[in-house]
């Protein structure tokens, strides 16, 4: 029997931030070998990994990508640089493109493409009903079924306010074994809104946002989940009430995961202060104790991932006035230095805590097979080579997105990605991405 040919060896590496520095080689894709003092096997290329942190390769549940329709503000080629910087080896693509993502060629369309560019695994999440309306349901079973294999619904940008179609919804998924991703928030309670509904809203003279409009829909859909025996994903979470709803939802058994972003990890409403549409997101930015809510559910793990919820917009979506201004950031580059800054250096999570929000709960939640596993012998080469010590200022032309709106803009962050391997092959190394 041949011996797989060694394309990688990562030497001095600590895997998981843990004990001392080991090796790693790699070949056709897989881990062969892990220990200290290996000797690199000929024609391997070399990653000398003193002083950084081995984890595996994360998984982003919420991104937008924009291709097909909206390819001034990102495409799939350029959303998935952004990723690979950031240390991601996987990306759910959300449906609310043009044409919305709700057919059998739209989602394979999405991920050919993204196979074409090869730097992430891309996975088109399919529309949970048609035209993202919230009136009809959409071919779920036909794009589970696809080449696709598409393994989430969601409209997200818009919530399934329809209880009726909601619970046809989880009951379709859990027949495919699927998840669907909730955007809690009804509408009739945030229609007009622009700002969380607080005392900054009441003095900037901004509409505002009620935080039950995000909770209601969330106990509605663990009610409507918990009868289906379906998965179900709550998208975005923002309200510490929302936590208190999802800790009991567990707790009684239903089968519901939850996602926090970085920004809501960091920011509050007293952003907005500057009126700079940057700072505009839905849900929006919420107050200081909301913030501090997230970071403790997140390290409780009664929310269970970050996903960035990575909003690229062009410029003439956000250089503009507040109400006129499209919501979202970009989020894919800073997101880990983001979880550093708010979840390690404060000594709510450590790298392993790391590895479990940014990678392998959201592989466990979709059913991948070969992201977010263990750096172990006979386990897919899916890594992100993490600098802890390092420091870097944001800066959003310099970002590998098409748009330029981080929220960061001049912050001083923690820890930088130095490379990102998918399957043994180095995809972005020193803020440089390598193309096929």
């Amino acid at each position: 029997m041949s011996q797989p040919n060694a394309n990688l060896f990562i030497t001095n590496a600590r895997p998981y931030g843990e004990g001392g520095p080991v090796d790693v080689v790699v070949a056709d894709g897989v881990i062969t070998e892990i220990g200290a003092g290996l000797t690199a096997p000929d024609g391997a290329e070399i990653i000398d990994a003193a002083g950084l942190v081995l984890l595996p390769g994360f998984v982003d549940l919420h991104v937008h990508l924009r291709e097909p329709g909206g390819e001034e503000s990102e495409t799939i080629e350029t959303g998935s640089r952004a990723a690979a910087l950031g240390g991601f080896t996987a990306v759910f693509a959300m449906p609310n493109t043009d044409p919305v993502a709700d057919t059998e060629v739209v989602v394979e369309h999405v991920w050919r493409r993204g196979a074409a560019v090869g730097l992430v695994d891309v996975y088109p999440v399919g529309a949970v009903t048609v035209g993202l309306e919230g009136t009809k349901l959409a071919e779920l079973g036909t794009m589970a079924g696809s080449r696709a294999n598409v393994r989430m619904f969601s409209d997200d940008g818009r919530c399934v306010n329809d209880p009726l179609i909601m619970r046809r919804a989880l009951e379709y998924a859990s027949a495919l074994n699927v998840v669907v991703a909730q955007h809690a928030e009804d509408h009739r309670l945030t229609s007009g809104a622009q700002a969380h509904e607080g005392v900054v809203a009441s003095r900037l003279g901004l509409a505002g946002w009620p935080a039950t409009a995000e909770e209601t829909v969330v106990a509605r859909d663990c009610a409507l989940a918990r009868e289906a025996k379906a998965a179900l994903h709550v998208c975005h979470v923002s309200s510490q009430n929302t936590i208190d709803v999802l800790r009991a939802a567990k707790a009684a058994g239903v089968r519901v995961s939850a996602e926090v972003t970085p920004h809501h990890l960091l920011l509050t409403d007293a952003a907005l202060t500057s009126y700079d549409p940057v700072n505009k997101v839905n849900p929006p930015l919420r107050t200081a104790a909301d913030t501090r809510a997230m970071r403790a559910a997140l390290a409780e793990g009664v929310i269970d991932v970050v996903a960035t919820d990575h909003a690229p917009h062009a410029a003439q979506y956000k250089d503009t006035e507040w109400a006129a201004a499209k919501p979202g950031m970009l989020g894919l580059q800073t997101a880990l230095s983001v979880v550093v800054h708010t979840m390690v250096e404060p000594g709510l999570l450590d790298w392993r805590g790391v590895a479990r929000v940014l990678s392998e709960r959201p592989a466990e939640i979709t059913g991948l097979a070969d992201q977010g596993r263990p750096i172990a012998v006979g386990e897919p080469a899916n890594f992100a080579l993490v600098d802890p010590e390092a420091q870097w200022t944001v800066r959003g032309a310099a970002l590998a997105s098409k748009a330029a709106n981080t929220p960061y803009e001049g912050m001083r962050l923690p820890a930088t990605v130095v490379a990102t391997v998918l399957r043994g092959r180095v995809t972005a190394r020193d803020g440089q991405v390598r193309n096929g």
